[in-house]
């Protein structure tokens, strides 16, 4: 992610605490709660933006770790908190911990897309076997101060499949918030399996 946009969200962190905190996490989750662990597991939620997420699934049981680079949303007390980006996530994955459940969330949409290919292998990397990465994918324009590029869902679904990830689903969703709504923008939701 560049630093323009990590800037432009640091930039704009005071409304959008507010506008993000506005969003209820399971409502955000619905069109993949189904594939969420029942019981306690180890959870990375990259891009964690102010860690919404990343707070409701520590209030389920989950060992959550939530990755940002825009440290003005580190407000949640719950998680633990670590300040890292896409596409290498360099420091985290210097730690060499795998995760259950991995968690990239309204974030690919703001790399080029060969930075996209190479997170999605940054990501497998950090699942563990057996484990079960999630992410939202973003289509449609977004704020001029925090660049977004065209998503091509089929090659993040190649790449997924060249490094050993397996789809379990995949599901079209409007967006939560209304002036995104209106300006046309929409999801997709993966569900992928290592």
């Amino acid at each position: 992610m560049s630093h323009g946009v990590i800037e432009g969200y640091a930039k704009a962190a005071p409304d959008l605490v507010t506008q993000f905190g506005a969003i209820d996490a399971e409502a955000h989750l619905a069109p993949v709660r189904a594939f969420l662990p029942d019981s306690p597991a180890r959870v990375i939620d990259v891009g964690a933006g102010t860690g919404t997420e990343a707070v409701w699934l520590a209030s389920l049981g989950h060992s959550v770790v939530a990755v940002e680079p825009v440290v003005q949303f580190h407000q949640a007390g719950a998680i633990e908190w670590r300040e890292d980006r896409l596409p290498d996530l360099q420091l985290i994955m210097a730690g060499a911990q795998r995760y259950d459940l991995v968690l990239a969330l309204g974030v690919i949409q703001h790399l080029e897309p060969q930075e996209q290919y190479k997170s999605i292998e940054t990501l497998n990397r950090l699942t563990a076997p057996g484990g079960r990465l999630i992410l939202s994918l973003r289509h449609g324009p977004g704020h001029p101060d925090r660049q977004v590029f065209d998503i091509d869902v089929d090659a993040i679904l190649d790449c997924a499949a060249c490094a050993g990830l397996t789809l379990c689903s995949r599901q079209a969703a409007g967006s939560l918030q209304e002036a995104n709504r209106a300006a046309g923008v929409v999801w997709t939701w993966l569900v992928l399996d290592r």
